[in-house]
């Protein structure tokens, strides 16, 4: 009796050493939390799942990156914080940078960036040298630089050709202070909000309009509850994936390094889906709204005063907005 009690003691440790043993396997798998404001059908959704999808296959139980769109997580405020803080390893924002690093305004100079290709050059020549190393200063780390994408008017007044036409429309922007004193000079009445606010506050009469990349218009429905679309292409805006430094401090470096790859690897990819979904998106649009051109000289030549004021406001700005501009030639 005492031999069978014995045995089936040995059997239960077996049985409980396994157990804890699968247990502590398991718990070394790092959950990494990626939270966006893209709803489904956005560039930004798309690239998440992507990044994830890649990231994960390398992996295997090292750590695993895990999804949250639509603002799940929050709005753009709140994922820095969360980021800071350590409660989410990844966020991928855009204008809100400017108001974490002065330098990133620069991306808000109307007609600065030409294409991609000239963002290729403004990536790898400038950024990563010149405003790159200030985000870690603010206790964060940029891992990729993807995209949000060019901009475009919509509003329910009229079309949008010269900036005359911006006279008094009540048009969102983003939280970012060059997009705001953009649309002021150009005689628009800005309104910073959360994109998730946007659709309600278009379909109340709240506000006029809005300007997003296509992919933020068709994928927040804008397009349904505006009447004119004005194809201003006014900003190019960048998307970074964004970690906070403690959190990427806290990873293993294999674990690091399978992230910078697969995050960097895939910003080609960003590019050709963008290209692809400016098509697809602007047609499928077509029907729903009216859509026009614009005098984008009209724009560039009311544009002057903010380039002068960025570039005495924000140290070094001048000089940063003559590398981008240097690189379009």
């Amino acid at each position: 009796m005492k031999k069978l009690t014995t045995i089936l003691v040995l059997a239960a440790f077996t049985v409980f050493g396994l157990i804890a043993t699968q247990d502590s396997i398991e718990a070394k798998t790092i959950e990494l939390k990626f939270g966006h404001v893209g709803a489904p059908g956005s560039l930004f959704l798309a690239c998440a799942d992507e990044f994830a999808k890649r990231a994960n296959a390398k992996l295997g139980d090292k750590a695993k990156v895990t999804t949250f769109g639509s603002s799940q997580l929050g709005k753009d405020q709140e994922l820095l914080k969360k980021l800071r803080l350590g409660t989410i390893a990844f966020s991928l924002p855009s204008t809100v940078m400017s108001s974490v690093v002065d330098e990133f305004g620069v991306f808000e100079m109307p007609y600065l960036v030409l294409d991609r290709d000239h963002m290729r050059k403004i990536r790898d020549e400038v950024f990563w040298s010149m405003i790159a190393p200030k985000v870690e200063e603010k206790g964060y780390k940029v891992i990729a630089v993807w995209e949000n994408g060019f901009r475009n008017i919509t509003n329910n007044v009229k079309p949008i050709v010269g900036p005359q036409d911006l006279q008094g429309v009540k048009l969102r922007t983003p939280k970012g202070e060059w997009r705001v004193k953009m649309f002021k000079a150009y005689g628009a009445n800005p309104t910073p909000m959360a994109l998730s606010e946007v659709f309600v506050a278009l379909q109340t009469g709240v506000i006029d309009g809005q300007e997003n990349p296509f992919t933020q218009i068709y994928s927040q429905n804008f397009h349904e509850v505006q009447k004119y679309l004005s194809l201003s292409g006014h900003v190019y805006t960048p998307a970074y994936l964004l970690t906070g430094k403690k959190t990427w401090d806290s990873l293993p470096a294999d674990v690091q390094k399978i992230l910078t790859d697969e995050a960097v690897g895939m910003q080609e990819w960003v590019y050709e889906t963008a290209e692809k979904m400016e098509v697809d998106l602007l047609n499928k649009m077509k029907g729903s709204v009216e859509i026009n051109e614009v005098d984008k000289k009209a724009f560039v030549d009311a544009s002057g005063n903010i380039y002068t004021e960025f570039g005495t406001k924000v140290m070094g700005g001048k000089e940063l907005i003559d590398k981008v501009q240097a690189l379009a030639k």
